[in-house]
């Protein structure tokens, strides 16, 4: 199932800019060249997954924003991919007045309303351009796929569905359906893409409830209409196995901790301390060649793609960043030696100054085999070579906040606090010393230890707030998580979900050696020691059917069943599940993420178990911080 998910995306959108047609391997035609217009949600949903390249490929000469400044272009298809609101179908309406393009095919990314369709139809018939409409489809693809086996809801306008949004004070009950119907229309979207009715499971009394009851009528309302259903008749779709997968939607508050934490693999760090956004991270690149004799160096934003295609990322993004930083290495100084390679065969074919004219015929025969591969391998080598600089300077970049904030110690000494080990430093200590981070840095190592740490009484904590804003930390986000403790029914066996520990191991031998572009002395070698987080554990107890104190009364949905069950009573007979969906209400984050993956990993027999994550939207702690910080300023 993990690789599905982003595959089957991809299909709808190459069957949509091949005007709703399946791309058939057979039809290697020509593509009909056609402008794609998107409004800002398509943008997102099309980024990760197809590049310019792959637009061209498909017919796509031109990719326009529906809200940008447009010229009428004659005898051209265009293909529309927006979502159904108000807006963008005023502005659809104006293009048909225009008479912009020779023929339209409309496409939305949530199913049109009724009244919005009505509305669309009327203004076509008022430019008389009905007959230029070919198509109007709903492509219920509302959902962003980042990596094979992950996804999250939204990335423009994200604010609508994240933790503060869910969780702030003043929400009235009709902005609380809005926001429920908005999860539910995207999580239908992802099920009608995988093609598979889930059987789904939740805790109680929280918007992951909400979710599920929602999502849960909606897919059998749907499948009651066997005719126009959207799920496939006998419900097993040929990619999966026969089994109907498991959807977990939990929510945020269920572990607070884990989103504060600072982390030490590839890609969590990447998302910590860079800008990573839609697996693009951008980058301040300082330019020092400025012509003006003591101006500043001018700051270039550098932006590198993520992708699924880089086999170093795909390998290394789940490791700690001392492997990381190895790898690297390893592979710059493997591409040296195949540069010098290059230079050898230049100068065997004689390309070098020095040589006579009868050793360069001579040496020719023999050579012409390996100038043929030397050719052929060049690309690849350029290829490499983009992709070495590309991580040598995020590598570099993340290796500058590790040193410069000390990020190696803090997630050691969070690591102890989850695994309730003994300080070598304490709490105190950390906050107190100027040297030591910055102030998030120190606001995020308090809220670990307040949320996984032994009971603080109301006088040590206001002790701490006294120093941590002496430290030039912003505190109102303990205000809330003071109330958050008081109020989570999780508190009472919170610290028990938790466990961590890392182990120090010799330090770095092969980047020690010279020649290192990496100087990793003062990193601790940290390697993490493996255990599950909590929503890793409630997954694993839900999967393999056992009982745990927090997952014994979650709720259970089979859309499939003719009526709804009393939730409470799940089948006792059920087998394992091989395949799950993991949906966090209120803001996702890659540490939880890739302890997912690391669990599947060890869960090899009788088949590999795949588990797909997913969120309303992904935030570091610096951005999560923001929004305890927005809710606690209300509180008081």
């Amino acid at each position: 199932m993990g690789s599905v998910m982003r595959e089957k995306q991809i299909n709808a959108l190459k069957r949509m800019l091949n005007f709703n047609v399946n791309v058939s391997k057979a039809s290697v035609a020509e593509p009909v060249w056609k402008v794609l217009v998107y409004d800002r949600y398509g943008q997102d949903i099309i980024s990760p997954l197809l590049s310019v390249k792959d637009l061209r490929d498909l017919g796509v000469t031109l990719h326009l924003l529906l809200h940008s400044d447009r010229e009428t272009i004659p005898d051209v298809p265009v293909v529309y991919f927006v979502m159904p609101n108000e807006e963008n179908i005023t502005r659809i309406a104006q293009d048909f007045r225009n008479q912009l393009y020779d023929s339209f095919y409309l496409n939305f990314i949530s199913p049109i309303s009724r009244q919005r369709l009505e509305d669309l139809a009327s203004a076509a018939i008022q430019a008389g351009c009905v007959s230029s409409i070919n198509s109007v489809f709903d492509q219920y693809l509302n959902f962003i796929t980042l990596e094979n086996d992950m996804f999250i809801l939204k990335h423009q306008d994200r604010s609508s569905l994240n933790y503060y949004a869910i969780n702030r004070g003043d929400m009235k009950d009709t902005e609380m359906e809005i926001l429920i119907d908005n999860i539910v229309d995207s999580l239908f979207s992802v099920f009608v893409t995988l093609g598979v009715v889930p059987i789904i499971r939740s805790p109680r009394g929280n918007a992951a409830e909400m979710v599920s009851e929602k999502l849960d009528k909606k897919i059998r309302e749907n499948l009651r209409d066997t005719r126009n259903s959207l799920f496939a008749p006998d419900g097993i779709p040929s990619s999966f196995s026969f089994q109907r997968p498991l959807l977990v939607i939990l929510d945020r508050n269920q572990d607070m901790a884990t989103p504060l934490h600072h982390t030490w693999t590839y890609q969590a760090l990447a998302h910590d301390v860079l800008d990573l956004q839609l697996n693009r991270v951008s980058m301040d690149e300082v330019n020092e060649k400025t012509g003006h004799l003591g101006a500043k160096p001018r700051k270039r934003i550098k932006t590198y793609d993520l992708s699924p295609s880089d086999k170093f990322w795909m390998q290394y993004k789940g490791s700690p960043f001392p492997i990381v930083a190895e790898a690297v290495q390893e592979e710059l100084d493997a591409y040296r030696s195949s540069e010098e390679e290059v230079k050898r065969l230049k100068s065997a074919m004689g390309l070098d100054a020095n040589s006579g004219a009868d050793e360069v015929i001579g040496s020719m025969s023999d050579n012409t085999a390996k100038l043929t591969s030397a050719v052929s391998s060049l690309p690849e080598l350029l290829e490499k070579k983009r992709l070495i600089d590309m991580h040598m300077s995020i590598a570099t970049a993340i290796l500058d906040h590790i040193k410069s904030r000390k990020l190696d110690v803090y997630f050691e000494i969070e690591e102890k606090i989850m695994g309730r080990a003994t300080l070598e430093k304490s709490l105190m200590d950390m906050i107190t010393d100027p040297e030591a981070g910055l102030p998030s840095d120190k606001l995020r190592l308090f809220l670990i230890s307040y949320i996984c740490g032994p009971t603080m009484t109301e006088a040590e904590v206001d002790q701490y707030i006294t120093a941590l804003q002496d430290a030039g930390c912003d505190v109102e986000s303990i205000q809330y998580m003071r109330r958050w403790k008081t109020y989570s029914k999780l508190s009472s066996h919170t610290a028990s979900q938790y466990s961590g520990g890392t182990k120090t191991v010799s330090m770095f031998s092969k980047l020690m050696s010279h020649g290192s572009q990496f100087v990793m002395e003062g990193v601790k070698n940290l390697v993490v020691k493996k255990h599950n987080l909590p929503i890793t554990r409630i997954v694993d107890s839900l999967m393999e059917m056992k009982s745990l104190p927090e997952t014994d009364d979650y709720k259970y949905f089979d859309p499939k069943l003719l009526r709804p069950t009393d939730s409470a009573s799940v089948p006792r007979n059920r087998s394992p599940f091989q395949d799950a969906v993991v949906f966090v209400v209120g803001g996702g984050n890659y540490i939880e993420y890739q302890n997912l993956i690391d669990y599947t990993k060890g869960k090899t027999t009788p088949v590999q178990k795949k588990i797909i994550y997913g969120s309303t939207d992904l935030v570091n702690a610096d951005q999560f911080i923001k929004q305890l910080h927005l809710i606690g300023t209300e509180i008081q």
